[in-house]
């Protein structure tokens, strides 16, 4: 007799929602708010958290509800985790989908829900709330690249020809 490996060791497609939700490790970076480069489409993340993310657990504060409060808020499947390159390196369901294991910290692996936030890999003392933020081009994370120099020009003072 064969033993099955663990659910989060199997195919995505097999798992039941109850595994699919318990695959998150709870670190919040999915909640934060992206803004998309208009010209190359690229997708810069920023540290604004959703507003129903509790910023002390990295936690949704009404998960069950949230689209209620957040119409645009993602319901993340099996095809989208291998699609969307702006899920955290870290996430499981981002590993999983490429066949890669879970981080020694996860919680299934360690059984403390709190592993994620100890390791890092969390927004706990990252984030800010978006009710408070202001504009989110304030809060790019450019990460080891600078943002674009634009060139200013004052469009009161005619061109001189010298």
């Amino acid at each position: 007799m064969t033993s099955q490996p663990p659910f989060w060791e199997r195919p995505l497609a097999s798992l039941s929602r109850d595994e699919w939700e318990a695959l998150c490790d709870g670190c919040g970076k999915c909640c934060l708010h992206k803004v998309e480069d208009a010209d190359s489409g690229r997708i810069w993340p920023t540290n604004v958290a959703c507003k129903l993310l509790d910023l002390k657990t990295a936690r949704c504060s009404d998960y069950r509800n949230r689209r209620k409060f957040v119409p645009d808020c993602l319901r993340l499947t099996p095809a989208l985790a291998e699609e969307l390159e702006w899920l955290p390196e870290t996430c499981a369901y981002r590993l999983r989908a490429h066949g890669e294991p879970l981080p020694h910290w996860h919680y299934l692996l360690c059984g403390d829900r709190e592993a994620v936030h100890w390791a890092g890999a969390s927004v706990v003392g990252k984030a800010i709330s978006e009710v408070i933020a202001g504009p989110l081009e304030n809060h790019i994370d450019w990460g080891d690249e600078e943002p674009l120099e634009v060139e200013r020009v004052d469009v009161d003072q005619p061109d001189r020809e010298e």
